[in-house]
């Protein structure tokens, strides 16, 4: 990084400062842990002097066991992608209205946990439904281990309540797909043919200023090989999402390979179990009780409108712990 050079590249050079700025961070909290331990260590032999000094010892140990805590926490980002951007998508599942209202729900309920943590998003697609609610919407988060805090929530959310859409208020099971993938950095690197490319303009829905529903600004990519597809509304004008639907869709190409790779890999190795698309991995529950409970992890939360405010901070750092736990087996 003191190289003259080093910010000729400037998309290289963020990306190494910000892995410096991750192992600064682990060596500065070791060398407090060390000064603090070296600390406690003289404490103790005062105590057998004076008595008094309990008390600081007390308060010590307490303030070494917090950065104890947030060193742990540095474990659990060992991932190839943890400390890259993240796009989140939300699509109604089965449930009809009711699906359509979920997915609208959980739709608050992460862009309230952006802007508790200071998570800089964007809505890059929102689809809306007819009757209530949203078909899908993708959002992009740029934030530091956006996509290691996100990767949680990847999978089938079942929603149980009385339906607000049921005259004969019967309870009703709704649920809704959520995807995360991180945003490959140097996915540039990708080559994308305009004959392997299907675009579709349309009227952008929801909100996006004074052109949104008056112009055909909306850009709906399909790359035609992989039949991977893209939409983009969040700029006012067409080129403009055009180019940034070009930018997700190769790295959504680059992801597949990877995935291709992997799955070729655990083809020779077995069948293997993996929580993820088409398992249901959390169930939010408001009839006949209130429970959220997440079935990898086993994280239970009684406070059901804490959650959906945005409240997930509980499901994430346990996750990253379960999963830590994975990767160590």
């Amino acid at each position: 990084m003191s190289g003259a050079d080093f910010w000729s590249n400037n998309s290289q050079a963020q990306t190494i400062s910000k892995e410096a700025s991750s192992y600064e961070k682990i060596l500065n909290l070791l060398h407090t842990l060390e000064n603090e331990l070296n600390d406690l260590k003289e404490l103790l032999s005062l105590s057998k002097e004076e008595e008094d000094v309990l008390s600081d010892i007390s308060e010590q140990v307490k303030s070494f066991e917090k950065k104890l805590e947030d060193l742990e926490e540095e474990s659990f980002y060992s991932g190839e992608y943890d400390d890259l951007n993240a796009m989140i998508s939300i699509n109604a599942g089965a449930g009809g209205v009711d699906a359509n209202d979920w997915a609208q729900i959980l739709y608050r309920m992460y862009t309230r946990y952006f802007d508790d943590n200071n998570m800089d998003y964007t809505i890059e697609e929102l689809s809306t439904a007819e009757e209530a609610g949203i078909k899908s919407v993708a959002i992009t988060v740029n934030s530091f281990r956006a996509y290691a805090t996100l990767e949680s929530e990847r999978g089938v959310h079942r929603l149980v309540r009385i339906s607000p859409f049921d005259s004969n208020k019967r309870r009703h099971t709704s649920f809704a797909g959520v995807d995360v993938i991180p945003l490959i950095e140097n996915s540039n690197e990708v080559e994308i043919k305009d004959d392997e490319l299907r675009i579709d303009v349309y009227r952008s829905s929801g909100a996006g200023g004074q052109h949104v529903n008056t112009t055909d600004s909306a850009v709906r990519i399909t790359h035609l090989p992989t039949g991977l597809v893209v939409a983009c509304q969040a700029e006012r004008s067409q080129l403009q999402n055009k180019t940034r639907a070009l930018e997700l869709l190769k790295t959504k190409i680059a992801l597949k390979e990877k995935e291709d790779k992997m799955q070729e890999l655990n083809s020779i190795r077995g069948d293997q179990v993996e929580a993820g698309w088409g398992h249901q991995i959390r169930s939010y529950v408001m009839q006949p009780y209130q429970q959220v409970k997440d079935s990898r992890t086993n994280t239970e939360v009684g406070n059901i409108q804490a959650v959906l405010d945005g409240e997930i901070n509980i499901f994430i750092k346990d996750y990253l712990k379960w999963r830590r736990q994975g990767l160590n087996d």
